[in-house]
């Protein structure tokens, strides 16, 4: 099967190859902390610190903190998962990609609907430098379903759209891609084990979707292809975050 050939030869981003599935599923989890100051980051930082090895900083705390927020993500040995969904004219994503890579992230969003151009930019920006981030091309966001995608102007589904905005990065250079758990399938036949697809929509069994539309508990994600899942309030929001983790940690040990 292609998921089994997957499953052995993709290796999580710049970590040794284990055999031990709770680990490859702390490897394999992003927790989102989508909170509206580094305070409120640090506290999370504190409760996960022991459970979890990824970090995705997004917009709001992005824009609230500036880059001093990364520091103590990085001075504790976690990986971070810069969330910015770059989209603009070439040149000046190619800057801002630049500028990203500095900070030693390992993981950059751009959209893939900035176009080939705009794509190819982003991806030679990274070129010379010593320890790039991986680039992500956003795909269609998971807070999206056919309703919203025709809204504005499009007249596929979802799915479809994923599929041509992720053959349009692929020829434009990029290897890994954001889309909804609906799609890790097609997306991973596109990439075969090559590429990386950093699934967000992830709710555990039972989770309510929230504003999410195209969502998947994290084994149907896992048996589907993805490379990593990101999970932001059924953890960030619970009662005991680092119970939650474990919890979403043992589901996900269980599908490796």
């Amino acid at each position: 099967m292609l998921y089994d050939s997957i499953m052995q030869t993709f290796a999580p981003h710049r970590s040794p190859v284990t055999a031990d599935p709770r680990e490859l599923a702390r490897r394999r989890l992003i927790v989102a902390l989508d909170v509206p100051d580094a305070g409120a980051a640090s506290v999370l930082l504190d409760r996960l610190d022991d459970t979890c090895a990824w970090f995705k900083v997004g917009l709001e705390l992005f824009v609230a903190s500036g880059p001093a927020v990364l520091e103590p993500l990085m001075r504790r040995g976690h990986h971070v998962f810069l969330d910015l969904k770059l989209h603009d004219i070439p040149n000046t994503v190619a800057g801002a990609v630049r500028s990203a890579a500095g900070l030693g992230v390992d993981l950059l969003t751009v959209h893939a609907a900035g176009g080939p151009a705009m794509l190819a930019a982003a991806r030679d920006a990274l070129a010379g430098v010593a320890r790039p981030p991986e680039l992500l091309a956003v795909t269609v966001l998971t807070s999206m379903d056919a309703g919203q995608v025709n809204s504005i102007g499009i007249d596929r589904s979802p799915a479809e759209q994923v599929e041509l905005l992720a053959k349009m990065g692929w020829a434009a250079g990029i290897r890994g891609f954001v889309c909804s758990p609906q799609e890790v399938v097609a997306l991973r036949a596109l990439t075969g084990p090559e590429g990386t697809l950093v699934i967000p929509g992830i709710r555990p069994a039972g989770g309510a979707a929230g504003d999410q539309k195209r969502v998947a508990t994290p084994a149907e994600a896992l048996r589907a292809g993805a490379s990593y899942l990101v999970v932001g309030r059924p953890i960030t929001q619970a009662a005991d975050p680092a119970k939650a983790a474990e919890a979403i940690l043992e589901e996900m040990a269980a599908a490796l």
